[in-house]
């Protein structure tokens, strides 16, 4: 296999401090919203954050992600559209009681307006197979696991932007592969809404408490 030297500049250690520090304070104000600005985000902005993204670890190096960007308000209605037809089923019939009673400080429920508001929904998918060299479709490795990670550096790229997001996962998502006209070996992982909040959004109160970093990890 060839390599490459690697590109990495050790910084002093106060420095690295800081710099921890503050990635930690940009973070923790990060908020999901639900109420979300018509107000347009530009494409480029949207696309710089999906090639950060695309820089996150994966299995075998094969990205097995896809992101469908939607901007399109008519494409934007099916989505709503085909959302809310399984949120209405999952809250009427499927959702346990202790998942609703866990919902019910939160407010939702199966209205998504946000899905026709925000400017951009980006569709995130998990691709299971990729051609080979000969043309064959061989399986991806790692596949869901990589694309959690992935989403987890566009959320923070998106953050980091000055957006506003909020992770959607109706269950089941398959009406993304039809609207997306994405293939079938591609599984639908995670509708994310970006944009900016509407004048005067607000967020639950208790969310912003976060556990304490005693209750998160531990040093052995």
């Amino acid at each position: 296999m060839e390599t490459i030297p690697l590109n990495f500049r050790e910084l002093p250690a106060p420095e690295v401090r800081a710099r921890a520090l503050a990635f930690y304070e940009e973070m923790r104000w990060r908020r999901t919203v639900r109420d979300f600005s018509p107000r347009p985000v530009p494409r480029d902005i949207i696309e710089t954050c999906l090639l950060s993204a695309g820089t996150a670890p994966n299995g075998a190096n094969l990205q097995p992600w896809h992101f469908a960007v939607i901007g399109d308000p008519a494409i934007k209605r099916r989505v709503r559209e085909a959302a809310e037809a399984e949120e209405r089923d999952f809250y009427a019939h499927r959702a346990p009681p202790a998942w609703l009673e866990a919902l019910a400080p939160l407010g939702t429920d199966a209205r998504k307006p946000f899905l026709e508001i925000a400017p951009w929904l980006i569709a995130v998918f998990t691709v299971s197979s990729l051609p080979d060299a000969r043309g064959e479709r061989q399986p991806t490795y790692y596949a869901k696991e990589s694309t959690g990670i992935a989403c987890g550096f566009l959320i923070a790229a998106l953050h980091q932007a000055g957006l506003a997001t909020l992770t959607h996962t109706p269950s089941p998502m398959h009406f993304l592969n039809e609207i997306c006209g994405r293939p079938a070996h591609e599984k639908p992982f995670l509708l994310l809404v970006a944009g900016y909040p509407a004048e005067g959004a607000r967020v639950p109160g208790h969310a912003a408490r976060k556990k304490p970093l005693s209750e998160i990890a531990s040093f052995l």
